[in-house]
């Protein structure tokens, strides 16, 4: 046997125990695996085996693992490291039918693929599926047949509600049929929605197992999903399915929604809060990001765990390292996405630079439709914004275009500039673009114009008369905390006696009940309800200032103001925001007066305004048409006088708010006798946060904003301690840089340890293998090596990125031989693959 069998032999038998299969030794003296279910060695001992381990002279696979009743259950054919797993395909075809096997298994030890004969082609994983999870997976019998002629009409979900429906009084009364399907709350696919899962049918006829809808947001994709949900589970193409989203509040949202469609069919639960008894669900809903940290998805699932596996905002929840989890699953694939991939109008993918946030966005679209097999850029189906609103299911926005003075200097070529005279009496100028406005440029005066523009010219509510229900998405938590002050102060002078700073609600990771705030909003609750009506049921608070909380996902279909207070350089998150008051909405539903509601005059949204106050839609379509011009006057500074600064120039002092400067620098080295107080200093630590309820609350609660922060704020640099992260770092003897959230996570017994730096180089080399499924089988160790010296070796990356590559051949760490190894497309992919995904800051010591 060779070097290289042997090894691949020794990885497969470590991968196969990793996954709960166990060695041992029948009566003929042949190795064998048993857990349960058993894994039998089926060639002769291997010291008989000769030059090559996977022939044998009678023809026997080399590993055949059997189910727990000691059937033959999955073939695995091994071959040599410098071998393709895939050339042992047809010859473990050929054994899997002779014993009766639906699955197999192709393995070289550094590469394998999951087989299910009945299914198609080979996939790639990362790791072997476990005994029980095949076991399950075996119990879906696919039959794209009957997937493809399963009739889906427009009651298909209603079907799931109230089976019996057509048959009873109130839907046969077409006077009453309104009132009944209001009452039964019954959901009926619309035209689009009915024709998005023909065409996924369609698609499956054509063997295609990944689809992916563009549709625009408010056009419900939910709805949708629960239809393909049905349609898999009802065929029999899929026992468990796999509801990925990429936010905390979506994971409860999603959930309540399934529930609410299909419960009386399949049962759906929010992983978190079922770890123990997610196997009893059809559907479960979980955030990417919960998989994705310290890689939890391998621990806590095997790769046939889940038929169908649905990314929520899929450009997003399988970006970066998240495709990872997506991929680690080999099911069908179903991608959402309302980011429509022509979106960029304005930018020149021709002449891309990487400070341009846009061409982050375009690649982010491009892998999202090369990852579900669109290699036409043709999503599987596609309804946009325009569709809906022409068919009268979406409401277009006006958009105002509101610009200060300062704003304008702010969005030009050369900035906002700032002339000043040095601690040395020079002249000196300095320049603020947009992106900087709330982070070093600060401007009371614009924000106060802002407010007062923005509440001088939103759209009242139809009915009592107030400031229409709005969002104002601010820079930071910080400027939220700005916006919200003043929208009150101005509250008050509007509408006397009405709001006791009420009017306007903070909504932020940072404060308390905020998710929770986000649905009382959305259910006419917040901070009180029928401020001025009482019997007309809405929010007392009329605006929520927010960040980033209230863009992907959130509902609140009588929105009828958006404010972009904020510059915006990403078009999806522009799109999310935008798309948050695209739904129609009958604002009589909310009234309780008949009498009232008859002199309502216009009951049903028919427009939002979209407030730009930065041009953002310039920004991504160049000369767009303003519905509204709004020309504002030029701030003033204190005492209202004109300054001719806009508001920067304060008493005649210039107040520079940019970041702090290094005084002095101390260098410390901390020998072994420090060793023990380290360690006496983490366990320190660990009691105090431990015994802090919040941390502990919130830990439990999954919100690390609000840890991280609170952590940051309240518990580093306090007297008696001064705790911080890099004495933590420290005494917790890693070989690289530990995150707040591991040494938290460590500390509360999420994760069982720290994981080496080889540790986590080996499992960002499985994500680039799953991803680009590299088929040069002999190349996989040199790829590799190449790949952990371009991470973790800052020299090796300059030599590569100046293409000095003669100084290779001193270089200790990758060497000229090493580098000829690589297949020469890897030369370049590797490294755009790390730029692009791989966090290189973890990897330092």
């Amino acid at each position: 046997m060779s070097a290289k069998e042997a090894t691949a032999r020794i990885k497969i038998n470590h991968l196969l125990e990793d996954a709960g299969w166990r060695f041992f030794d029948d009566q003929n003296g042949a190795a064998n695996i048993c857990l349960e279910p058993k894994v039998k060695v089926t060639s002769a001992a291997l010291d008989e085996l000769g030059e090559n381990f996977e022939k044998t002279s009678n023809g026997f696979i080399d590993f055949l693992l059997l189910d727990s009743k000691g059937f033959p259950f999955i073939v695995l054919e091994a071959k040599s490291e410098d071998k393709s797993p895939l050339v042992g395909k047809e010859q473990a075809r050929k054994y899997a039918r002779s014993q009766n096997c639906r699955f197999v298994i192709l393995s070289n030890g550094n590469l394998h693929y999951f087989w299910d004969l009945e299914r198609g082609n080979p996939y790639v994983i990362t790791t072997f599926p476990t005994p029980t999870s095949v076991t399950g997976y075996s119990k879906t019998k696919p039959d794209t047949k009957r997937l493809v002629e399963e009739n889906v009409d427009d009651d298909y979900i209603a079907l799931t509600q109230r089976p019996t429906y057509a048959s009873e009084a109130g839907w046969i009364n077409e006077a009453e049929r309104s009132r009944y399907i209001d009452a039964n709350k019954l959901r009926f696919l619309r035209p689009y929605q009915k024709k998005a899962i023909h065409k996924l049918q369609a698609a499956v006829k054509e063997g295609n197992d990944r689809f992916l809808f563009e549709m625009a947001t408010g056009t419900g994709k939910t709805l949708t999903s629960a239809a393909v949900i049905k349609l898999f589970l009802r065929s029999g193409n899929a026992q468990r399915v796999l509801f990925l989203v990429d936010r905390l509040e979506l994971e409860d949202q999603a959930k309540k929604a399934f529930t609410f469609l299909l419960s009386n069919d399949y049962q759906t639960v929010v992983y978190k809060e079922n770890r123990d008894e997610w196997r009893r669900a059809e559907i479960v809903v979980t955030t990417v990001q919960s998989l994705l940290f310290n890689n939890k998805y391998k621990e806590l699932f095997s790769p046939t765990d889940f038929d169908l596996i649905i990314s929520d905002e899929a450009h997003r929840s399988i970006s970066g390292n998240a495709r990872a989890v997506f991929e680690y699953f080999v099911g069908a694939k179903l991608g959402l996405t309302a980011t429509p991939r022509d979106y960029l109008k304005r930018f020149d993918k021709d002449k891309p630079t990487t400070k341009d946030p846009r061409e982050h966005e375009r690649r982010l679209l491009l892998d999202t439709y090369r990852t579900f097999g669109c290699a036409d850029s043709q999503p599987t189906y596609r309804y946009s914004l325009l569709d809906g609103v022409k068919d009268g299911f979406l409401i277009n926005p006006t958009v105002v275009d509101a610009r200060t003075d300062i704003t304008t200097e702010l969005l030009s070529e050369e900035g906002f500039v700032v002339e000043f005279t040095d601690d040395e009496g020079e002249d000196q100028k300095e320049s603020y673009k947009q992106r900087e406005f709330e982070k070093r440029f600060f401007s009371d005066a614009t924000n106060e114009l802002f407010c007062k523009t923005f509440l001088e010219n939103a759209f009242r509510d139809p009915i009592s008369g107030e400031i229409g229900k709005s969002i104002v998405f601010a820079v930071s938590q910080a400027h939220a905390a700005k916006l919200t002050q003043i929208l009150n102060i101005m509250a008050d002078k509007m509408f006397p006696g009405n709001y006791q700073s009420d009017f306007a609600v903070q909504v932020t990771s940072q404060i308390s009940d905020a998710q929770q705030f986000t649905i009382n909003f959305t259910n006419n609750k917040l901070l009180g309800s029928a401020n001025f009506i009482d019997t007309y049921k809405t929010s007392k608070a009329r605006i929520c200032v927010t960040v980033g909380m209230m863009t992907t996902g959130y509902d609140c279909p009588d929105l009828l103001n958006l404010g972009l207070f904020r510059p915006i350089f990403s078009p999806t998150d522009f799109i999310q925001i935008k798309g948050r008051g695209t739904r129609k909405h009958t604002f009589l539903e909310d009234l309780h007066d008949d009498e009232l509601a008859e002199t309502v005059k216009e009951p049903r949204k028919t427009a939002f305004k979209l407030f730009d106050f930065f041009a953002n839609c310039e920004y991504f379509e160049e000369e767009f048409d303003y519905d509204q011009v709004l020309k504002l006057p030029k701030p003033k500074g204190k005492g209202g006088d004109d300054t001719g600064g806009g508001g920067t120039v304060y008493e005649g002092t210039y107040e520079h708010l940019g970041s702090d400067i290094i005084a002095s620098v101390q260098e410390e080295t901390i020998g072994y006798e420090g060793m023990k107080i380290d360690r006496m200093f983490f366990e320190k630590f660990e009691d105090t946060v431990k015994e802090n309820g919040f941390i502990a609350a919130s830990v439990e609660a999954g919100e690390w904003d609000r840890v991280i922060d609170y952590v940051n704020k309240e518990v580093f640099e306090k007297p008696n301690e001064y705790y911080n992260l890099d004495k933590l770092r420290k005494a917790a003897s890693v070989d690289r840089r530990l995150t707040l959230r591991e040494i938290l996570e460590k500390i509360f017994g999420l994760i069982p340890r720290f994981k080496s730096k080889d540790e986590l180089l080996e499992e960002e080399f499985a994500k680039f293998v799953a991803d680009y499924k590299p088929d040069e089988a002999a190349a996989i160790p040199a790829i590799k090596t190449y790949f952990k010296a371009y991470v973790t070796s800052d020299q090796v990356r300059h030599i590569i990125e100046t293409r000095e590559l003669t100084q290779l051949a001193t270089n200790p760490t990758f060497s000229t031989r090493d580098l000829k190894a690589v297949p020469e497309k890897y030369r370049s992919l590797i490294p755009n693959y790390i730029k692009d995904y791989v966090s290189l800051n973890q990897f330092v010591a």
